[in-house]
């Protein structure tokens, strides 16, 4: 009780803060994405200069992306014995991770204001304060270009839209490895090539149909399900523009519409550790929660995980039997806007409440908790975030999803072992090759 006291007081205060913040304020104490300069009050979270946009010497696009911080050592380790000294720094998820998982720690290392984004970016979401709003039933978007639509959010529904709409990049091209686990600890891989582009963020783009991302899929391996490809596109205002999307079946050899690749709808070949809308944390359509912003909190979250994705670690190194290697995960100190979503009464849906916890510096969800019917705390899902400097970007590069009542987890987006890294900003990738005619073509006969 007196930690949930606490936390409360917490975001009361940090709520007040926020609420006093204008759009004169963006590009002087705060960022253009809306987040304060300063640093905290006892040094623990740095002031804001800037992000870390220099690739190491001799980096090339394609390789893997060293760490900056790789001499650092974690300040401490939270575990069991010591949980209730950190809880009020803690996401409900995390807690509940250290509390149950036998061993888990969170190692907590000296924080690092990285994210960074082009100066295209920062220069429309100054603007975007000022043009942009929400539409008349409260649900979308109106006058928002290229960057967050709120970098001053005033209520729940402008806040989870700027992380949906957040810089990402143009565009990615990866391959990547995901592990479904078993309580018993036994895994099975599967791998997938993507190639997405995120239109809404591309300047000069001609896009009539105002796309908002476009994202094309196709399994490697195993066997017995290759060659299966899905196509999604998305549109900036899911309501008048509903969200389209293909399948290819190879054992079929035919492309069939999927109407409903939407919201709790479990996402193919995750076990149904994952729904469509728990894919980048929350994407899609809003309109089934009533959402507001609890406040602003300091937080332990995942942040500059370059470790995770060494390639000197194999997958068997990341996946435990209980959660992803905790040695891999990187934590550190942050302020992020805290977000809760409350499921309607008049709408159906597998979680009914969802926590999600954004990044004051990018808007990416690095921690997102997830509720069941009940209201007890089902799932937590972890958002990777390292930044890509040559673009700049601050994204995440994995995540994991974790059932904390079976017992089971899915951790995605590996590719330490993969002659290639991910590639951001792919200039290959163009809106013509995201038609159900292409997937046709591309399909395996």
């Amino acid at each position: 009780m007196k930690h949930a006291m606490l936390a409360a007081a917490l975001l009361t205060g940090a709520a007040t803060a926020a609420q006093a913040q204008t759009a004169a304020d963006l590009g002087k104490t705060l960022t253009p994405m809306g987040a304060v300069k300063a640093g905290n009050a006892d040094g623990t979270i740095p002031a804001y200069t800037g992000g870390y946009t220099t690739p190491a010497p001799g980096w090339k696009p394609g390789d893997p992306r060293p760490d900056p911080f790789a001499s650092e050592r974690p300040l401490f380790s939270i575990t069991a014995q010591n949980v209730d000294k950190y809880a009020d720094k803690l996401a409900a998820g995390t807690i509940a991770m250290i509390r149950t998982l036998p061993g888990y720690h969170v190692d907590v290392y000296p924080t690092h204001r990285t994210a960074a984004a082009p100066q295209y970016i920062y220069d429309n979401a100054i603007a975007n304060a000022s043009r942009a709003s929400l539409s008349a039933n409260g649900q979308d978007v109106v006058g928002a270009k290229l960057s967050i639509p709120f970098p001053i959010p005033h209520n729940g529904n402008e806040a989870i839209w700027n992380h949906i709409l957040r810089w990402r990049g143009s565009g990615i091209d990866r391959t990547v490895s995901n592990a479904i686990t078993t309580p018993t600890g036994d895994y099975s891989l599967e791998r997938w090539h993507e190639r997405i582009l995120l239109a809404y963020n591309i300047p000069g783009l001609d896009n009539p149909a105002k796309w908002d991302s476009m994202f094309w899929q196709e399994v490697l391996e195993p066997p017995r399900i290759a060659g299966q490809l899905t196509l999604v596109v998305s549109h900036q205002d899911p309501f008048e523009q509903p969200r389209e999307a293909w399948t290819y079946n190879p054992g079929e050899r035919r492309v069939r519409r999927a109407p409903e690749i939407n919201y709790d709808t479990p996402v193919t070949n995750t076990d149904g550790l994952e729904t469509v809308d728990d894919y980048d944390m929350y994407n899609g359509a809003i309109d089934r929660y009533d959402w507001k912003i609890l406040g602003k909190k300091e937080l332990y979250v995942p942040y500059n995980t370059y470790k995770f994705q060494d390639p000197k670690y194999k997958y068997s190194d990341i996946v435990l039997k209980d959660a992803v290697n905790p040695d891999l995960i990187r934590f550190e100190l942050h302020r992020v806007w805290v977000i809760e979503g409350d499921l309607k009464p008049d709408v159906r849906h597998v979680y009914s409440k969802r926590i999600d916890y954004a990044d004051e510096d990018s808007w990416q969800i690095l921690i997102a908790d997830r509720y069941d019917a009940r209201g007890q705390l089902w799932r937590t899902a972890l958002a990777m975030a390292q930044e890509a400097p040559e673009v700049p970007l601050l994204g995440a590069d994995g995540y994991e999803f974790l059932d904390l009542i079976q017992h089971r987890y899915l951790v995605q987006g590996m590719h330490n072992q993969e002659s290639r890294a991910p590639v951001y900003n792919d200039a290959d990738l163009k809106p013509d090759q995201y038609t159900a005619e292409a997937l046709r073509r591309t399909g395996r006969r």
